[in-house]
């Protein structure tokens, strides 16, 4: 499998570097990450399951070293292709669509450097894993940031969108800061005791408030586009799982977070917040799970309509990862068994999940078609069945 995806590397190079017609040419954007994001969560996922994780190391470690590769790959692809063809990067910051991807290279950044703490000590050594996860932590947390200021500015005074527009992708720019909220409380014990581990601590909580806010916005907005016009039944229904994210990572990073301030404040404000990540997470936790059906039966409704094959199918595995991650969490706050089955179950469906975009990328790159430049399309409409 690794030879596979050197391969297909070494074809994206190939392919950004050679002249070709502009019917010819081939360009990659910044969705293409989002491959990294949920191939990388299985990693994380495997390395902290209840009851059988001791038994998934190897496996933990082979998903994660795969997901590097895969970071690495695209990332060199994007640059090559932002500095031989600028105007292709333009063009994707100027689509309403594809600029909301953005979002997707810093989570998957923070997620390969959370799985070098988790997992990649086992090939690193302690020391170098922990300062590998620092880099990507820092420059997922400051790519991230950029997003959620950057792409909403832009939706707010250039971008032109429908009064139906809201769509999962809408989450993406916001949702980095909370990634970083999760990955940074990996780091806390970390930090230099006192003044900087405590800043590094409340800087956490002040990332998950900051994506916390604004994903419950874009949620509400979603929600009320469903309410009125329906569902488009297209490709761009798969992004209705990325309501999934800010969900599931919210609850991982409370848990997370609670479990690490003993470290860095007292232990009376310690307690609270390792309290708060109960009467937190379990609540969002049952909204998850409702929203997690409504996404199902409304994917079934467009599988019905044919619905094709696309790189959104990729939202299927990641936002699924961060509720399998959040539900692990709420197993170890309570010890209730029903976490930790529920946990076992939804990493199954993570699996299945991850089997099924990655076959359909697979196919499209056999046959070319992922790489070729999205055309100008009308606005998807959305509709409701008569």
């Amino acid at each position: 499998m690794k030879q596979h995806l050197e391969k297909n590397r070494f074809k994206f190079l190939r392919l950004l570097a050679s002249p070709t017609s502009t019917n010819e040419a081939k360009e990659i954007g910044p969705n293409w990450f989002a491959s990294v994001m949920g191939t990388g969560i299985i990693a994380n996922a495997s390395a902290s399951l209840p009851l059988i994780s001791e038994y998934l190391q190897g496996f933990a470690l082979l998903v994660w070293i795969i997901s590097a590769a895969m970071l690495f790959g695209l990332s060199f692809a994007m640059l090559i292709q932002a500095i031989a063809r600028p105007h292709i990067t333009r063009k994707h910051y100027n689509d309403p669509v594809m600029a909301q991807f953005y979002g997707a290279p810093p989570m998957a950044f923070m997620t390969v450097g959370g799985g070098a703490l988790l997992i990649g000590d086992q090939v690193l050594g302690a020391e170098l894993s922990v300062q590998v996860s620092w880099i990507l932590w820092s420059i997922g947390t400051i790519g991230g940031l950029a997003t959620a200021v950057i792409i909403p500015y832009f939706l707010f005074t250039r971008y032109q969108v429908r009064h139906d527009a809201a769509f999962g992708g809408w989450l993406m720019p916001i949702v980095p800061p909370m990634v970083s909220a999760t990955m940074g409380a990996l780091l806390v014990p970390y930090a230099p005791e006192g003044v900087m581990r405590e800043t590094m601590l409340y800087g956490c909580y002040s990332l998950f408030g900051l994506s916390l806010v604004a994903a419950f916005i874009i949620i509400t907005m979603i929600w009320s586009r469903l309410a009125h016009h329906g569902s488009s039944g297209t490709v761009r229904v798969p992004t209705l799982w990325i309501v999934l994210g800010p969900l599931g990572q919210s609850i991982t990073a409370v848990g997370l977070l609670g479990g690490v301030s003993f470290s860095a404040v007292n232990p009376a404000l310690a307690s609270a917040f390792d309290i708060f990540a109960i009467l937190f997470g379990v609540p969002v936790w049952g909204f998850a799970m409702l929203w997690g059906v409504l996404a199902m039966l409304l994917t079934l409704r467009a599988w019905r309509l044919k619905m094709p094959f696309a790189l959104t199918w990729w939202a299927f595995t990641f936002p699924v990862g961060t509720v399998v991650t959040g539900t692990n969490q709420l197993a170890k706050h309570t010890g209730l068994p029903v976490f930790e089955w529920a946990t076992l179950l939804l990493y199954c469906l993570l699996l299945i999940a991850w089997l099924a975009a990655a076959f359909g990328t697979a196919r499209g790159l056999r046959h070319g078609k992922l790489l070729k430049p999205v055309p100008a399309a009308a606005p998807v409409e959305a509709f409701k069945k008569s």
